[in-house]
Parts: structure tokens; C-alpha cells; sequence
């Protein structure tokens, strides 16, 4: 008796070892319904019942909107109603704050019943503090003008006036630096 050799079997995604493997379709899957059921659990650790409220957010509300807000949790009160958060930064908030009632009627329209009774608005970076913080890069060097031979001539009278060499460098730079200045305050005047 010669038995037939036994596919390899589906590997289990369930607690429960009694249950039935996963039959995977034979070709090529859509990646949706791949990233479905984690996407559904993340949702629902935020409360959102509807995942599609987090993945079409820009179809629901219109793409300027969406472009400066961003939902963020679903949460449960004791009445009727649930309250949704939604991100935004502080240039954008009053602007989201008058869309209120449409943003709502538009959000419950995908519900498909008066599921959210408020939308509360946050005001903060729409990233993260990590990613939204500034980027700070030294000025470039600028390349100082060369000062009229006229001005070098003063810095250096101002500079023979002193005995120590370290003084009369340094009133040297000084006299320099005021009259370069003197010239980005006000344009020269010719003394005619």
C-alpha cells in the first residue's frame, strides 16, 4: 500500500490549534486583502470601527483639508455619540474649527449613521515631535566686502594711536567692522 504524499499544510494565524488552516487562493492575492486584517486591528485599538475612515481620509474630507489634518482616535462616551480627534497645527486650526459641521456630516456619512456626535480638534505638528522639528544649519560664510582703500587708511591711523600690538590690531578690526557697518546702514554721501 503506497500512500499519496500530503500537500504541505497552511500555516495556522489563529490561537485556537483546532481550527481549520487559512486556505491561501492559488495566484496572485490583492495586497488590500493582505493588509486587512492588521489594519483593522490597529484601527480598532483607536476606535475606529470603519478603517476606511483612516485609509480614504483625504476622499472623506476633500484633499485641502486633509492636506493639514489628520484623524487621530474614536473615542466612547457614556451618551449617544462617539467624539472624533483630529490633528492639526495651529495655522490650520481655526480654518478646521469653521469646517466642524461639514467635516462631521461627511464623516458619518461613511458610517452611514450619525456615529460621531463631536469632532475635537488638536493643535500640534501633524507629525510627530521627532519629524517635525526644525532643521538647524549654520549660515553659510559670507565673504566680506573688501573695504575702499580709504576706510583701511582711517583703520590704520586709528591703530598707530596704540602702542600694544594686540590693542591696535584690535582697533584695527574695530574701526573696519564700524565702517562696513556705517555702509550697509545708510549708502555713502560724496562730501561735495
Amino acid at each position: 500500500m503506497t500512500s499519496k504524499p500530503q500537500p504541505p499544510r497552511a500555516r495556522r494565524r489563529s490561537a485556537d490549534p483546532d481550527a481549520p488552516p487559512r486556505r491561501r487562493m492559488r495566484g496572485f492575492e490583492p495586497a488590500a486583502a493582505l493588509v486587512a486584517p492588521d489594519l483593522r486591528r490597529a484601527a480598532e485599538k483607536r476606535g475606529f470601527a470603519v478603517a476606511r475612515l483612516l485609509t480614504d481620509w483625504p476622499e472623506i474630507v476633500g484633499p485641502e483639508t486633509a492636506a493639514h489634518t489628520r484623524p487621530v482616535k474614536v473615542t466612547h462616551g457614556k451618551g449617544m455619540g462617539a467624539t472624533l480627534t483630529v490633528l492639526t497645527d495651529g495655522a490650520h486650526a481655526p480654518l478646521v474649527q469653521m469646517q466642524l459641521p461639514r467635516l462631521r456630516e461627511r464623516v458619518n456619512a461613511v458610517y452611514g449613521f450619525n456615529a460621531i456626535s463631536r469632532i475635537v480638534v488638536t493643535q500640534t505638528a501633524a507629525q510627530g515631535f521627532a519629524e517635525g522639528q526644525a532643521q538647524f544649519r549654520p549660515a553659510p560664510p559670507q565673504q566680506s566686502p573688501v573695504p575702499a582703500p580709504e576706510v583701511v587708511a582711517r583703520a590704520e591711523e586709528v591703530a598707530a594711536r596704540f602702542e600694544d600690538p594686540k590693542l591696535a590690531d584690535s582697533m584695527r578690526r574695530l574701526a573696519l567692522a564700524r565702517a562696513a557697518r556705517d555702509t550697509r546702514k545708510r549708502p555713502p554721501f560724496s562730501q561735495d
